[in-house]
């Protein structure tokens, strides 16, 4: 019998653009269950959530392909049924897939795997100097990175490259980058591609950090 996880998207379910790239990883024993925070809404209703003051801000896609921004706020209790969704349908371990930052305000009582809280654990001990460079979706986004990952360690270069757009914003970022003195790269939004994670190694020669195939890894290990 296959074992059951959960994945949630802060945009529109189904994500198979990101699925696609994880399920490989996660092996044939696995079976994927989604939800995402924006179902059910129009993206007239998704324009309204404008970022308030000092909001985490998110991008992410909907059903019809489009991509989005909005403030974390509006989206919390939401993110909260879908925890319970898939609790429902038996997922037995619950992912989110996105690399934003979350409060601790979420209740169940399965392990909820947050990609930012693996990326901030793995990515300081990867880098000897504690010099960084992160890819960041949209330029609203610079001065959250800035504060966060400045928590981590002490260097960080953020640059933009929407993964919702032709890769060419993807090679300008990495073209940025590739002056940048830094240990190591993070592609910081999970919507960021395998194709793209290798455009970047290339253009900087710099070893890359992709969030989807981290996460999918990680839970392999815990589920194999």
């Amino acid at each position: 019998m296959k074992r059951k996880i959960g994945v949630i998207t802060i945009g529109q379910s189904p994500r198979e653009d990101v699925l696609a790239e994880m399920r490989p990883l996660l092996g044939e024993n696995i079976e994927v269950l989604q939800a995402g925070a924006l179902d059910g809404l129009t993206q007239e209703e998704v324009g309204l959530f404008v970022p308030k003051e000092n909001d985490f801000v998110l991008v992410s896609k909907l059903r019809n392909g489009n991509n989005v921004k909005f403030g974390e706020s509006h989206i919390l209790p939401r993110l909260q049924q879908c925890i319970e969704k898939l609790e429902g349908e038996g997922a037995e371990l619950i992912a989110f897939i996105c690399t934003g930052k979350f409060p601790a305000v979420f209740s169940s009582d399965k392990i909820l795997l947050y990609p930012q809280t693996l990326l901030h654990a793995l990515v300081p001990n990867l880098a000897p100097r504690g010099k960084i460079g992160v890819i960041n979706p949209d330029q609203d986004q610079i001065r959250q990175c800035l504060e966060i990952w400045g928590k981590s360690v002490p260097t960080v270069e953020a640059v933009v490259g929407s993964p919702y757009g032709d890769i060419e914003h993807v090679m300008a970022a990495a073209e940025e980058l590739r002056n940048k003195d830094v240990d190591i790269i993070v592609m910081d939004c999970i919507g960021y591609t395998v194709q793209m994670k290798d455009t970047v190694s290339k253009i900087t020669g710099k070893p890359v950090i992709l969030a989807r195939t981290l996460v999918a890894r990680i839970i392999r290990e815990m589920l194999d």
